[in-house]
């Protein structure tokens, strides 16, 4: 018979096996910090969500059998404290302090004038400008390269020690990465930074509140200090938090000359920077025009932002120039024209869209919120106004973001006179008198009546808008004018209209009129995807419609789409695939569409991309092109086989150059990405060979 083994073989092999399971558990950390960096820093993922959750139910798998080889820092680790009754206090080493504010180009001029007169006009420095994220500020303490404590601003010297709290923040690495060995990690670093929520986020937290009859958060700089405060971090596990970091306080063990040289650290060592929006100016005439700029732009970040903040390059400046009392000389905020403020709601009406849908709508005594003289705001349905208890006459607090239709945040209740009369949704159609319904699932009421002419007009508003066939010229008053005098019914009589039709309109000039005649003839040559979008299908947007139209090439395909067909399609969901079949179901539809190709419309039919050498790149745009618009650029990639990316990253193939670049050229230099002129571009991808491509 064979002998058993001996003590020591045993125990031999047992550490063999410890060898391996170490080796495992360490190899499983080192792949997910990874993948957690670039999906969470980065915004660019290279494995599946289910090929991650394998990874790291493996590593929990590991570490619950093996509990002994659990470290601090391991991602596991992020959630593993149990609830305290309150929070304790941390005193920060440097205080956190304000930012004084300019409101005026003139106030900017004046922060430069104030710093050339301290430092004596002799000291040469430039600028950065970066956006002012709408968030609740924090300090992340890093000793030896791991997270040691996180607290929030507090009073400036004392914060809240919310340490659980933020480590459950995923762009929030638990240690450091060195990547550059040129720059060791600080034996002490204390970062600073803005915790916020992104906008997307932010509105499906409230539409998941409001599920369960929760109140919804005001704003996203709310729902972020209300989420990083909760005193069970496991609430704060719920909510979708974000971070980017902006400074540090006090560091041990670095040696800088520059602000962005100590963003582009920052960022090396795993930390999330805002890195392609910080600019660097080399006077105040470029701050100015940076800060107009981010203003303009503000309504296309995926984030709330309330200004920008400016500060003095070079570290050894901002260290002669030292502090006030309460903010730094080297730094000032320039706040944009405010997006919320205050007023009276003077009536509720209701308005009938396309789809059927009414909706309460809130008239205002007008209102100037960033820039633009605001006189209504979307109530949405019933549900809203009774969670909101909005009622006539009420003071409401008024928001409007970028291009979105101003909305009712909340009641101001302590200024209630007793005169507010409560609003309730009107059972008939206001525009037709038809009987309204609420579908089953749906919060929304609708009118019954197909001829509805509020829905007439609202499906002809639609067809003619930018995003579907965009004939320039015909807005809203010029549609009721068209439909009153008789002269159009529905989307296909628009190309039966002649100059004689045009010229009795009111407001249109024989100018007006051929220019309009031009428009309406150029929209005939369209892409598959606006004339689909055009078409109003209920829940076809024009991201959906760009789907629809790579997966099926021409419209005759789609009609003929079954739903499993269409759910099958990434991005096409139960609800979409269920209106698209029911659309082509109803012959009414099929005989509208014949009769708009019959006017001569040709929507383009889509080849899939070809293969090239650039197929499954990523490029990036920045600045004017001269030879074709942005929407033609991106055409010309996708037909290619490249893909377009927002922002320029260490994952990004090509920067194509325009006239007028941004900041992104700059981040492409940082990052030694590959930076093609115009010319070079076009010559990449074979423009000069490639004909038969459209506008888009």
């Amino acid at each position: 018979m064979p002998r058993a083994p001996s003590q020591s073989q045993h125990i031999k092999e047992q550490e063999i096996k410890m060898e391996k399971v170490t080796k495992e558990i360490q190899e499983l950390r080192e792949k997910i910090l990874y993948h957690n960096h670039r999906y969470y820093v980065q915004d660019d993922i290279e494995i599946s969500d289910a090929e991650y959750d394998s990874m790291f139910q493996r590593l929990l798998e590991l570490e619950g059998k093996y509990p002994h080889l659990v470290t601090p820092d391991s991602p596991s680790q992020r959630v593993g404290a149990k609830p305290r009754p309150a929070f304790s206090q941390v005193r920060h080493n440097r205080p956190m302090l304000s930012l004084e504010n300019a409101l005026t180009d003139q106030q900017i001029l004046d922060f430069d004038a104030r710093i050339r007169k301290f430092l004596g006009d002799t000291s040469t420095f430039d600028y950065t400008v970066e956006p002012k994220i709408d968030g609740l500020a924090v300090e992340i303490v890093f000793e030896k390269g791991a997270l040691s404590v996180a607290s929030t601003r507090g009073d400036g010297n004392v914060g809240e020690d919310v340490t659980p709290n933020v480590k459950t923040i995923l762009s929030v690495p638990l240690t450091l990465t060195q990547r550059n060995k040129k720059r060791p990690i600080p034996d002490r670093l204390e970062v600073r930074g803005e915790v916020y929520i992104e906008t997307d986020a932010f509105n499906e937290l409230n539409r998941k509140r409001a599920e369960k009859n929760f109140q919804g958060f005001a704003n996203p700089r709310n729902a972020a200090a209300g989420s990083l405060r909760q005193l069970d971090f496991r609430e704060t596990l719920k909510r979708p938090l974000n971070i980017f970091c902006y400074g540090i306080g006090e560091v041990r063990g670095l040696e800088l000359t520059t602000q962005r040289e100590l963003m582009n650290a920052l960022n090396e060592w795993g930390l999330r920077i805002n890195l392609p929006h910080i600019r660097v100016c080399k006077d105040i005439g470029e701050v100015i025009a940076s800060c107009h700029r981010l203003e303009e732009m503000r309504s296309l970040f995926h984030y709330e932002i309330d200004g920008a903040v400016i500060k003095v390059n070079q570290i050894d400046v901002q260290k002669r120039l030292g502090e006030k009392s309460r903010s730094p000389r080297w730094a000032i905020a320039y706040k944009f024209k405010p997006t919320q403020k205050t007023t009276r709601v003077t009536k509720i009406d209701v308005q009938v869209g396309r789809t059927g849908a009414l909706t309460p709508v809130a008239h205002l005594e007008p209102v100037q919120i960033g820039g633009v003289l605001v006189r209504r705001a979307t109530l949405h349905n019933q549900d809203e106004i009774n969670k909101k208890d909005v009622r006539e006459n009420d003071t409401v607090l008024v928001q409007r973001a970028g291009d979105v239709i101003p909305e009712v945040v909340k009641v101001i209740e302590s200024m209630r006179s007793g005169q507010e009369k409560k609003f309730v949704m009107p059972s008939n159609c206001p525009a037709c008198g038809a009987d309204v319904e609420n579908k089953q699932g749906e919060v929304v009421m609708r009118c019954t009546n197909p001829d509805c002419p509020a829905q007439a007009r609202g499906a002809l508003k639609h067809f003619v808008s930018k995003g579907a066939m965009g004939i320039e010229g015909i807005g809203e008053k010029t549609i009721s004018q068209l439909i009153d005098k008789g002269l159009i019914t529905d989307e296909a009589d628009i190309y039966a209209l002649t100059f004689e039709d045009l010229v009795s309109l009111d407001k249109i000039e024989k100018k007006s009129a051929e220019n309009l005649l031009a428009a309406i003839e150029k929209s005939k040559q369209t892409t598959l995807a606006r004339f689909l979008f055009a078409l109003g299908i209920r829940h076809v947007g024009e991201h959906v419609a760009e789907i629809l139209a790579q997966h099926f090439g021409d419209i005759e395909r789609l009609e003929e789409a079954t739903e499993e067909a269409l759910v099958a399609i990434e991005g096409v969901g139960s609800q979409i695939a269920e209106s698209i079949v029911s659309y082509f179901s109803d012959e009414p539809n099929r005989e509208h569409i014949q009769r708009l190709l019959a006017t001569g419309i040709l929507p383009e039919k889509v080849s899939p991309p070809r293969t090239t050498p650039v197929t499954g790149k990523s490029f990036a745009l920045t600045g004017s092109l001269s030879s074709m618009k942005r929407s033609e650029a991106k055409e010309l990639i996708r037909r290619n086989g490249g893909r377009l990316v927002s922002s320029v990253s260490n994952s990004t193939d090509y920067l194509v150059l325009g006239e007028s670049p941004g900041s992104k050229l700059r981040n492409a230099e940082d990052l030694d990405v590959k930076v093609l002129q115009e010319d070079e571009f076009l010559k990449l991808l074979g423009k000069e060979q490639d004909q038969g491509w459209s506008n888009g």
